[in-house]
C-alpha cells in the first residue's frame, strides 16, 4: 500500500507542480482562462505558491505524515475552489481541466490515511 501512495504522491505533486510553474509562466491560456473565470491576474503568483507549497508539502509528507494530509486537504480546497470560480463563471465546458489535479491529490491524502 505504501509503494502505491509514494506513486500516486509523486505523481500528485508532479501535476501540481506543474500547474504552479504555469502561474509563473503565464501562458496565454492561462492569462485568458483566469480573465474568463474572473480571477485577477494579480494573484497568479499567490496562486501558484499555494500549488507550489503544496507540492513541496506532498513530497515532504512522504516521510512526514501530518505534513502530508496538511498539504493534501490544503490542495484539495484549492482544487475545489477552482471548479468553483469556473462553475461561477458559468465555463462548464472548463468544469473537467481540474479534475485530475483534484484526483490524483485525494487519491494521496486516502492511501496516505490508509497506510498509517
Amino acid at each position: 500500500m505504501f509503494t502505491a501512495y509514494v506513486v500516486v504522491t509523486v505523481l500528485a505533486a508532479a501535476a501540481s507542480a506543474y500547474s504552479a510553474t504555469n502561474h509563473y509562466v503565464r501562458p496565454k491560456w492561462i492569462l485568458d482562462n483566469m480573465t474568463r473565470y474572473g480571477v485577477p491576474l494579480s494573484w497568479l503568483p499567490a496562486l501558484g505558491a499555494v500549488k507550489a507549497a503544496g507540492a513541496l508539502g506532498l513530497l515532504v509528507g512522504i516521510g512526514v505524515p501530518a505534513i502530508a494530509v496538511a498539504a493534501s486537504v490544503g490542495l484539495i480546497l484549492y482544487y475545489v475552489g477552482a471548479v468553483g470560480a469556473i462553475w461561477r463563471a458559468r465555463c462548464y465546458p472548463h468544469l473537467p481541466a481540474p479534475m485530475p489535479f483534484l484526483l490524483l491529490v485525494v487519491a494521496s491524502l486516502v492511501l496516505r490515511l490508509a497506510s498509517y
